[in-house]
């Protein structure tokens, strides 16, 4: 798996890293990387649904 750096505030960082270990998580990279992968689905889960409304609206006529 290839790795990418970012940057992210000091106190932030401090926060995900008490979150991480409240939470279980086996490290703070890992709770970022899954905490970051709901967000990522969250939204693409949005997108497919407002794509379907479109979608379901153009069928009855109200979007050409």
């Amino acid at each position: 798996m290839a790795w990418t750096k970012i940057k992210i505030d000091k106190e932030l960082f401090e926060n995900i890293k008490r979150c991480a270990e409240t939470a279980g998580y086996c490290s703070t990279e890992e709770f970022i990387q899954h905490a970051l992968e709901k967000e990522v689905d969250r939204i693409r889960i949005a997108e497919d649904d407002e794509e379907k409304v479109k979608d379901r609206l153009r069928g009855l006529g109200y979007l050409q």
